[in-house]
């Protein structure tokens, strides 16, 4: 009986220490809600949710303001919220699972567990690890255009990496690409014939109880709370709603994770704790020490351009960045889609852990304010005024913009034409990296369409046209290029950090290895006789002493030389046999007859 109440007496003990501790923190917080407000206040922002780990607990979890503005439906700790970029990590963590079993490893060339894989140059092939590819250090910029509002699978994302010429040298910097964790997803497909979504759900949020996490938006639609995207109308204070932002499928592992506070808390919590939750390691600890090792440094533009010293020596690690926040280790990352944002942060010499959602497309710069307002308050460090010094740089960046547009065809030639008829420049354009870009005619008009992105297109001078410069979509520019035989055949856009040349379609039949197949023999003129060959489904020409030649479709039954733009060759027929073909040179027409 004795021992039964010193027991009793002891949890009583723990509770009341518990508690006390949770009042401790809680002071910490004394005037954060009137912070908020304020924040809410200035930016002008629809709804924010904010919740606080210490150690192995959720502390503190609210939402201020609204989930959906028009209808003023408050924010909770169950909101709903995309969390964009913070889904990197859940990918790392598989993949290190994978790297556990020896299926992969962080250091080897991924060539050599996945051989199929194509970069490229082969110096990418045979160097590439799977720690480059989620430290961004490949080389690869971001080319986010490839998968953005495409419909592309992940294998046809894969697919498309060969294509992409390095911006710069394998492990000269951070270049942040999104398709390379697209990539190591499908990886995760093939090696353990699961989805990724199914292989998260099962070894991350089923043991985190992580019960209300979902993967795609239509899913959380049909949860009753969560959260509607809001931008403001242009140079304005005018709330209005963002479409949501839907086509993420394709590069899922990179971003697809829509969340709320509480479940997050439990990542968290895990983070912090060194894989374990509830007393079982979910993750091993090993994982999230590879994460957490400095792989890409970058530079510190707050310091180096504004004199902000609070953050300091910024590096990357794989699917986190760490830095030093007013002498602490300080780890973190940030998502944006479709005017969400989402920071998880966390100080893990202290144990103590942030997350922040917004809603609002033109308040980003808050998952970065409040964070670090919470861990001020924690640290019991003076409050830098993070809000003041983000705000200040809004109503410049407003003010620069609007500016801008003031110039908006200052370049502008006036007096010229387009060189053809509207109605040759309607064609279907591709890259292959890309996909296709349509220009089509309504009427009179010509019209955009890329990635769902459907805006008129107006001459410009020459053979330029523009869009508008559409509120969510921005204002695209198309260059018409003409081939030395005076069509128009190419369309050159500024696109992620390049320009992207797009190549008119030609008629299919001409790429059908059927069709193809009645132009293959030996052709003579002089007693000089070239060979037409095919593989797969590509012409190829031989002529005597000379290398072989590829042919490219144009138009029916015409082709040109791969390397030679201004060499035709056209197939002639007579009673629906082929009888010759005429090369057209600069110097003149030969025609060789079939033999």
């Amino acid at each position: 009986m004795k021992k039964t109440i010193l027991f009793t007496l002891f949890l009583i003990g723990l509770v009341q220490l518990s508690f006390g501790q949770e009042n401790e923190y809680l002071k910490k917080l004394e005037g954060f809600d009137e912070y908020i407000q304020a924040v809410i206040t200035d930016w002008n922002a629809p709804g924010i949710a904010v919740g606080v780990v210490v150690k192995d607990k959720l502390i503190f979890a609210k939402g201020y303001g609204y989930r959906d503005f028009d209808k003023k439906l408050p924010i909770t700790s169950k909101t709903l919220f995309p969390i964009a970029s913070n889904t990197k990590l859940f990918t790392v963590v598989a993949m290190g699972m994978l790297v556990n079993e020896s299926i992969l490893e962080w250091d080897e060339p991924i060539s050599k567990f996945v051989p199929d894989i194509e970069f490229y140059n082969k110096d990418l092939y045979s160097n590439v690890t799977l720690r480059d590819m989620l430290a961004h250090r490949t080389g690869l910029s971001r080319h986010d255009y490839i998968w953005y509002r495409s419909d592309f699978s992940r294998k046809e994302i894969y697919d498309r990496i060969k294509y992409l010429e390095p911006s710069q040298a394998l492990r000269h910097g951070l270049l942040y690409n999104n398709i390379m964790y697209s990539t190591a997803g499908y990886i995760l497909e093939t090696k353990t014939g699961k989805t990724w979504e199914s292989y998260i759900s099962e070894k991350i949020f089923t043991p985190l109880n992580m019960n209300s996490s979902l993967f795609t938006i239509e899913e959380m639609e049909k949860q009753k709370d969560h959260a509607i995207p809001y931008a403001e109308k242009r140079d304005t204070n005018i709330l209005y709603q963002l479409p949501f932002y839907r086509e993420v499928n394709g590069v899922g592992p990179a971003g697809a994770i829509i969340s709320n506070i509480e479940d997050m808390s439990n990542w968290l919590i895990t983070l912090i704790n060194n894989g374990k939750f509830m007393n079982n390691q979910v993750i091993p600890k090993r994982i999230l020490k590879e994460s957490l090792t400095p792989t890409t440094p970058y530079s510190n533009n707050t310091r180096e351009s504004k004199g902000y010293y609070e953050i300091l020596n910024p590096v990357y690690g794989m699917g986190r960045d760490l830095s030093v926040y007013k002498g602490k280790l300080y780890t973190f990352h940030g998502g944006a889609i479709g005017g969400f944002y989402s920071q998880i942060s966390y100080l893990p010499q202290d144990s103590i852990g942030v997350i922040v959602f917004v809603n609002g497309r033109h308040t980003r710069p808050l998952i970065n304010s409040i964070s670090y307002n919470v861990l001020d308050r924690f640290l019991e460090a003076e409050q830098t005024d993070w809000n003041g010094r983000y705000l200040k740089d809004r109503i410049a960046g407003k003010k620069a913009r609007k500016e801008a547009r003031t110039e908006e065809g200052s370049d502008k030639i006036s007096g010229t034409n387009p060189s053809h008829e509207l109605k040759n420049y309607v064609a279907r354009y591709e890259d292959n990296a890309y996909g296709i870009v349509n220009i089509e005619m309504n009427n009179d008009q010509l019209e955009f369409n890329f990635r769902k992105i459907e805006l008129p297109l107006n001459h410009y001078h020459y053979d330029r046209f523009d869009t508008p410069n559409d509120e969510i979509y921005g204002k695209w520019s198309v260059n018409f290029l003409i081939n030395p035989q005076g069509d128009i055949y190419q369309a050159v856009i500024s696109i992620d950090q390049a320009e992207v040349t797009f190549t008119k379609i030609p008629d299919v039949t001409l790429s059908d290895p059927e069709t193809l197949k009645q132009f293959i023999g030996n052709y003579e003129l002089a007693g000089s006789t070239v060979k037409v060959s095919l593989e797969g489904d590509k012409l190829y020409m031989l002529w005597p002493g000379q290398p072989l030649y590829c042919l490219v479709p144009y138009k029916k039954n015409i082709f040109k030389y791969e390397d030679f733009s201004n060499y035709i060759i056209e197939f002639t027929f007579k009673n629906g046999i082929i009888k010759s073909f005429k090369e057209t040179l600069p110097s003149g027409v030969y025609e060789y007859i079939k033999k």
